[in-house]
């Protein structure tokens, strides 16, 4: 009988925003569960590939954007890729700025002017109408391009009304945990991976993820 160790399981996570990602490598598999299945991964990010292709995020769903996204770039790369699409939807603003987010106040990943346009935008919304939800798709793609696994998480906030705090990113130092009385900015790294939409959507493709890795 061989003891030689089980092949790693290679995923690329199909992202080049460096915050965005690193919190995906701690969510995919996290320090504080450890699960020997999970301990076959082998995570990248397109940090190492150049090559791979910008993906246009057309679609009108988070669900759609992430299919895309992880179907052309696992073709692309001939790898496992993992994909998320995911943002703010604003009650008061009727889901806006939904899958826009990145790229609401006009140029991409403009977190700064994405938070000021969202201010203005709330600037006369009274407290008890200030709810929203941030919420995350995430779909994983076989070299092929095949979809294999899919989850969404959501979760539940209120748009403060000034930023908050230095951690996180995009409308994490806006987006108000009534419960905590903290924004996702000011909040640590630790309790945001238990309570966010992203935390919630992993927590909810792992069980799929070890399956493929068992029967990798």
């Amino acid at each position: 009988m061989s003891d030689a160790p089980a092949p790693a399981f290679t995923v690329v996570i199909a992202t080049r925003n460096a915050k965005k990602g690193r919190e995906m490598l701690g969510l995919i598999a996290p320090p504080w569960e450890p699960n020997p299945r999970l301990g076959r991964l082998e995570v990248l990010t397109l940090d190492g590939f150049p090559e791979a292709p910008e993906v246009v995020e057309d679609a009108d769903t988070f669900g759609g954007n992430a299919r895309k996204k992880a179907s052309e770039t696992a073709v692309a790369l001939n790898l496992w890729v993992l994909a998320d699409d995911s943002g703010l939807a604003v009650d008061a603003l009727d889901g806006a700025p939904g899958v826009y987010s990145a790229r609401y106040a006009g140029e991409h990943g403009d977190d700064d002017a994405n938070n000021r346009k969202l201010l203005d935008a709330m600037d006369e919304v009274p407290d008890d109408r200030r709810g929203a939800a941030f919420v995350c798709h995430l779909a994983l793609a076989d070299p092929s391009g095949a979809i294999r696994l899919e989850a969404e998480g959501a979760c539940r906030g209120r748009i403060a009304r000034e930023v908050r705090g230095a951690g996180g990113f995009g409308y994490d130092p806006l987006f108000l945990i009534p419960e905590y009385h903290r924004t996702f900015g000011e909040l640590s790294t630790l309790v945001k991976h238990q309570l966010s939409h992203r935390a919630r959507a992993f927590g909810r493709l792992r069980p799929g993820l070890e399956r493929l890795i068992a029967g990798a």
